[in-house]
């Protein structure tokens, strides 16, 4: 596709300032020239950046601010991903990221029985939300059912019954070892993960940023899934879906709420993780992602945890502030975490103040990186990521209109 910023969102932009515009375009360029290319069933495939996969839940948010577009070709193409991602899961649904043919192009061979399609397997229970966020996203949107079809329903099905599966994770049924790397990219306990017990939620063996779980419970994860399964369109939703949405709630409400405040993990056994991640879904996103109202005691309670020293990665320094991640180097905050304090302030004004902030802190590139250093923004990691581009760009079209 060979759009820019006037065909998608025509009616957006006439208060944006050009050099915002400008960006917005670099970005959306970037998407649509560099990202994307389309398999052999002509269905799109969207790399993450500068690694040549498709990521399930990356792909969804590096899309999100196009559903403010109303362009056939661009509903077209939402249309279409959302069918490539129910493809994918249906190949592997414990993978996170994918190739375009069946190449065995992958980052670490962690699996005997790896398909040559995965280019890796880490499970994370929140590119199953996902999947059903652009899904359901598109539907509300635009009214359109196309993709939700017999895949779809199929996928759905596989993702309850494996939904039931991992409520009672069997620790022998997935263990995920990866000699000579950092702990946090591989499974504790010989690869098994820590003991869990019984809660209610899903088990969830690695995080948003594919850094393993402390412990197997992961809280923005487990109410972002049941929040999906609770919005499913009616033709497609059913009992089963509903009995595990409210199962995973009672979970939380159980043993995911410490002194008032929502953990990030816990382990049903007394554990808990108090901290958030950069990486969404995060505490601090729920609201974006619809799973949480910005009006609730514990979801203002939780941010102004998160936005806090009491956070573990929540660092300040003479350019910024923000929520970093154990993904990346200490005191390096990520803008995606940054846009999403914005996105779920609620404040046009602090939108703004973050896109001045957010520009400022690009390293004179252009592009919006993975993450920066809060002392000195020319110190950043990963040159091209195309999620926080765009998440920039829903930033922009969020804070003027």
């Amino acid at each position: 596709m060979n759009l820019g910023a006037g065909d998608l969102f025509p009616h957006l932009l006439s208060n944006i300032p050009e050099a915002r515009r400008i960006r917005v375009e670099r970005a959306l360029e970037g998407l649509f020239g560099r990202t994307l290319q389309y398999t052999a069933d002509g269905l799109p495939f969207v790399i993450t950046g500068d690694i040549p996969a498709m990521w399930l839940r990356d792909s969804t948010w590096q899309v999100k601010p196009l559903l403010k577009s109303d362009h056939p070709e661009v509903i077209e193409f939402l249309v279409n991903l959302s069918k490539a991602q129910v493809k994918y899961f249906l190949i592997d649904p414990y993978a996170n990221a994918f190739n375009p043919e069946p190449n065995g192009n992958c980052w670490h061979k962690d699996f005997k029985d790896q398909s040559p399609w995965v280019f890796e397997r880490k499970y994370e229970l929140d590119s199953w939300a996902s999947i059903l966020y652009l899904a359901r996203k598109i539907h509300e949107v635009y009214g359109i059912s196309d993709h939700l079809d017999a895949k779809f329903v199929e996928a759905l099905h596989l993702m309850l019954e494996l939904s039931k599966k991992e409520q009672n994770h069997d620790r022998n049924s997935y263990i995920f070892k990866r000699e000579g790397n950092p702990e946090n990219d591989y499974l504790s306990h010989d690869g098994k993960g820590s003991p869990i017990g019984y809660t209610g939620m899903i088990y969830s063996a690695f995080r948003p940023s594919d850094d393993a779980c402390v412990y197997g419970y992961l809280v923005p994860s487990s109410i972002f899934f049941a929040s999906e399964l609770q919005k499913l369109p009616q033709f497609v939703a059913s009992a089963a879906s509903l009995k595990i949405a409210s199962e995973i709630r009672e979970g939380i409400e159980k043993f995911a709420i410490i002194n008032g405040v929502l953990a990030y993990e816990v382990d049903g056994l007394g554990n808990h993780l108090l901290m958030d991640d950069a990486n969404t879904p995060s505490l601090l996103s729920l609201p974006f992602l619809e799973a949480m109202s910005d009006q609730e005691d514990l979801y203002q309670s939780t941010r102004s945890f998160v936005l806090s020293d009491s956070n573990p990665y929540f660092y300040v320094g003479k350019e910024a502030a923000g929520v970093g991640s154990p993904h990346t180097p200490s005191g390096h905050i990520w803008p995606i975490a940054l846009a999403m304090q914005a996105l779920t302030s609620g404040e046009k004004k602090f939108q703004l103040e973050t896109l001045d902030l957010l520009e400022r802190t690009d390293a004179k590139t252009g592009n919006m990186h993975e993450s920066f250093h809060v002392n000195d923004s020319s110190k950043f990691t990963r040159d091209w990521f195309s999620w926080s581009d765009m998440t920039y760009v829903e930033l922009v079209l969020e804070a003027y209109n």
